[in-house]
């Protein structure tokens, strides 16, 4: 798995939490860029369009130059943060107004990452990703998911990103 070139974008409310820390020890392992989306301005989908100065069309040009893309999320509510939604909203842009754009998903490669307290989590969550990236035409990698009582212990979950690093996606 590691041969691609990849980014790992990371939408959680908590940084430096677990699940910023189990993305830059993936990251790290990878060799893979980390891109937190509570750096970017990025505003909910609008039908009109009138959201285009913000910062999701400039962060899409750069996530598209990478031929694997990593969602990364704590588990909320049997669903993905509130920033990733909003991400993984806008790329509704790239299906309505920029099309050429959004037809370079298909080329690429995407995974998840998740933290939560639940020893696994809901089937929910991971459809959320596995019927957008199969929409977009990306073929999905597969999730590494980490259950953390309290804090994220890398010890704990070493064997699991070995794994996941070697395309074999156990938990």
């Amino acid at each position: 798995m590691s041969e691609l070139s990849t980014v790992i974008l990371l939408g959680s409310a908590r940084n430096p939490g677990n699940t910023y820390h189990l993305a830059q020890a993936l990251a790290d392992k990878l060799q893979a860029s980390l891109l937190d989306l509570n750096r970017y301005q990025i505003k909910p989908f609008d039908y009109a369009f009138q959201n285009q100065d913000d910062d999701f069309p400039g962060l899409i040009r750069e996530v598209l130059s990478y031929e694997r893309i990593i969602l990364a999320s704590p588990v909320y509510w049997y669903a993905p943060s509130g920033s990733m939604k909003i991400f993984m909203d806008r790329l509704s842009d790239l299906l309505k107004i920029n099309k050429p754009l959004g037809r370079q998903l298909r080329s690429k490669r995407a995974a998840v990452l998740a933290t939560g307290s639940d020893a696994v989590p809901a089937d929910c969550f991971e459809q959320v990703f596995t019927h957008s990236f199969a929409y977009l035409g990306m073929q999905y990698d597969g999730m590494l998911y980490a259950s953390c009582d309290e804090d994220f212990i890398h010890e704990q979950h070493a064997k699991a990103i070995d794994s996941f690093c070697r395309g074999r996606h156990a938990e």
